[in-house]
């Protein structure tokens, strides 16, 4: 009979975060900095593209709180989202001048070729629709925006070509 040799096992360490990166940067001497919840917010949503449950975990972990508090200033803020974002973001303006020269006619084009409403996003993540107030160019009217790239005086037609470039 062979004589089996003990197996080695490592030391047992808890699995780095996925966020370790952000959160170092607000590490202080005794602990996560006092009003670092918004900027690791921010950052991680810069990341990840948006605020996952795990992520918040992860958050009120490091912050030492609970995911209850994190979630509640995160929805207090217009500025985060809960859901995975589409591959690219179309905006459509509803401001007074984009409304009086045909954006809900813009808007509702949008949604028919994408098969989504105002708010969502496509089932095969490439797409999220969202209305805005106003980009502040109404000499443009109706304005679109995908991504970062505006598109001046839509039309019906002209939605179905530019959203071709993206599919």
């Amino acid at each position: 009979m062979k004589e089996q040799s003990p197996k080695t096992t490592a030391a047992h360490h808890p699995p780095k975060s996925r966020l370790a990166d952000i959160f170092a940067a607000y590490q202080g001497k005794n602990g996560a900095q006092k009003g670092a919840m918004i900027p690791i917010l921010q950052k991680v949503q810069e990341k990840e593209g948006f605020l996952s449950e795990d992520a918040i975990n992860e958050i009120a972990n490091f912050l030492k709180v609970s995911a209850n508090e994190v979630y509640g200033v995160a929805t207090f803020y217009a500025q985060f989202r809960f859901s995975h974002p589409g591959d690219h973001t179309v905006k459509v303006c509803l401001g007074t001048a984009c409304h009086v020269r045909g954006a809900g006619q813009v808007l509702e084009t949008v949604e028919r070729e994408l098969h989504c409403k105002q708010g969502e996003v496509t089932t095969d993540h490439k797409f999220g629709l969202e209305r805005v107030a106003c980009f502040g160019c109404c000499a443009l009217a109706p304005v679109m925006v995908v991504d970062k790239k505006v598109y001046s005086k839509m039309s019906t037609t002209k939605v179905k070509d530019v959203l071709a470039e993206y599919k």
